[in-house]
């Protein structure tokens, strides 16, 4: 029982990073994008709220996640994403 406990502690590490590697990859590709673009605090909202509504509604836990825990992840991520994107836009 204990090296069954280990070994999902280590699989939750593992995917963690995974996903703390797939955010930063992804904030990277966003700046690149919106640099330059002129974009106002309120369109920067509307993009980011419009992402959190199209992951949650894109979503299909199938039954491996509730409805409810699959929005709370999504707007982590998106949340998570935000705060990178946007401190790296006002770098420059």
């Amino acid at each position: 029982m204990a090296s069954r406990l280990a070994d999902l502690i280590r699989k939750a590490r593992r995917l963690a990073a995974e996903r703390d590697r797939l955010i930063d990859a992804l904030a990277t590709d966003w700046a690149r994008a919106l640099r330059g673009q002129g974009l106002t605090a309120d369109d920067l909202d509307e993009l980011w709220a419009g992402l959190t509504e199209d992951a949650v509604r894109r979503g299909t836990p199938e039954g491996r996640w509730s409805a409810q825990a699959w929005r709370a992840e999504a707007q982590e991520v998106i949340a998570r994403l935000r705060a990178k994107v946007e401190a790296a836009l006002s770098e420059r």
